[in-house]
């Protein structure tokens, strides 16, 4: 078992997630309004859904298929979200993938966590990161946009939200496309 990262940038200390998180994560990813924004956050966020997510981390962490971090502020501890990589170690490309909690939304926290874990990213060797989310979700486009990602394209009609059809939009950055800021 090897020991996962924990990265710093000015207000956030991003660090693996602990069982002791399930609670935070339960009341803050189990707004609905996370669900309607995000494609891989259920709702409603059933009691152990996020112990069982916690403890998949240290196992695809050591496959190197997952970094992922529980994004906390800095001065308190406190819990925001959730930020990672779902890596493809053979294409050396990455997913990032985040949420964060709704009363954290319009803070920045996302954008800076955001950037601490491209330059993890590359930094391990990644060649590629990519994102995605539903094209209603302008505040996530809006975070990708402020990375420096490039638009790639829309996926039409890619997902089901409540029994609704929605596009997804795509993000890409290759490792000599990050600035740093």
């Amino acid at each position: 078992m090897t020991r996962r990262p924990t990265l710093s940038t000015a207000r956030l200390v991003l660090r693996p997630f602990v069982l002791s998180d399930a609670d935070d994560v339960q009341r803050l990813a189990g707004d609905e309004r996370i669900a309607a924004t995000t494609n891989h956050v259920p709702h409603p966020y059933r009691d152990g859904v996020a112990e069982a997510w916690i403890s998949t981390h240290q196992p695809r962490f050591d496959e190197g298929t997952l970094r992922s971090f529980a994004i906390t502020l800095a001065a308190s501890g406190e819990l925001v979200g959730a930020i990672g990589l779902a890596i493809d170690p053979q294409a050396l490309t990455g997913e990032l993938r985040y949420w964060v909690g709704v009363p954290y939304w319009a803070s920045g926290y996302c954008t800076e966590a955001a950037r601490a874990v491209l330059r993890h990213g590359f930094s391990i060797g990644l060649r590629r990161i990519h994102a995605r989310c539903v094209a209603t979700n302008v505040a996530s486009s809006r975070v990708m946009e402020k990375l420096g990602m490039t638009r790639e394209g829309t996926l039409r009609q890619h997902v089901v939200k409540r029994g609704v059809r929605h596009d997804m939009v795509c993000f890409g950055m290759l490792a000599d496309e990050l600035e740093e800021g």
